[in-house]
């Protein structure tokens, strides 16, 4: 049997690993003269390691995390007021197994989208499904829904997630509908699947997200009766970087 034809037959029995390093294993097994046992055990090495490369690949994916900097890049010292300690805590997924919320409460650019993105990335390296949205986008979808079947099924989408990232909640008030919608999600996960969300407002202007609902109320405490609630205070990241970038930029006076 010709070596392509044996890559062919392990790929069609799902031995994907195998069936990619097939010349160097036969090489390294004639190499060091492996029996059958030998030879079985580093296949089944081989498959480990590829399926748990591919199944970090497809929860990557799924999550639509997307491009992010990673939390050794944060600026500890930039904030005015930050709970190192606790961000490092969320982002080692303490609160996860416990099915409790993190609420990362900060003024625009303070890093509050960064963290939650660690924190998304490190429930993904440990093998849980991860979906990162914001709050705009999960409510546009939810209310895109023309049935009632499909809404269903898409609540069960976000409700059965292991981690539910919800990014920007505050950014936009909220009518009615879309309250609703997001106490539903919420609801669902409450006191069994984790959440974390991030917001520009504390609690008491969240009214103000949801000027008519009925469900405001109930909505925060079922998000805050199992959180972390972590708040970052200072001036903007991005801000500091565009005044820097423009310092750069200014012509040198004449001397």
């Amino acid at each position: 049997m010709s070596d392509a034809t044996l890559q062919h037959r392990l790929r069609a029995l799902g031995l994907q690993g195998a069936a990619g390093e097939l010349d160097d294993l036969i090489a390294l097994a004639t190499k060091k003269r492996w029996g059958p046992t030998q030879m079985l055990e580093h296949v089944a090495d081989i498959e480990e390691r590829e399926r748990s490369r591919r199944g970090l690949e497809r929860r990557l994916s799924r999550s639509h995390l997307g491009p992010f900097k990673t939390i050794a890049d944060y600026d500890w010292n930039w904030p005015t007021k930050i709970d190192r300690l606790l961000i490092e805590a969320a982002v080692g997924l303490h609160f996860f197994g416990a099915a409790r919320n993190v609420v990362l409460v900060a003024p625009q650019g303070l890093g509050k989208t960064m963290i939650a993105q660690n924190i998304a990335h490190q429930a993904i390296v440990q093998g849980h499904s991860v979906l990162f949205t914001t709050a705009a986008q999960m409510l546009l979808d939810l209310g895109g829904q023309e049935s009632s079947r499909a809404l269903e099924s898409r609540l069960r989408h976000y409700a059965k997630q292991s981690l539910l990232v919800v990014d920007e909640v505050g950014y936009l008030a909220f009518d009615n509908r879309n309250a609703d919608l997001l106490f539903q999600v919420v609801s669902r996960r409450y006191e069994r699947k984790s959440l974390v969300l991030t917001t520009n407002l504390a609690f008491k202007d969240w009214p103000s997200v949801f000027p008519n609902a009925t469900c405001a109320t109930a909505l925060i405490d079922r998000v805050i009766h199992h959180a972390d609630v972590i708040g970052i205070e200072g001036r903007s990241y991005r801000l500091r970087e565009a005044e820097d970038a423009a310092k750069k930029d200014s012509p040198k006076p004449k001397k």
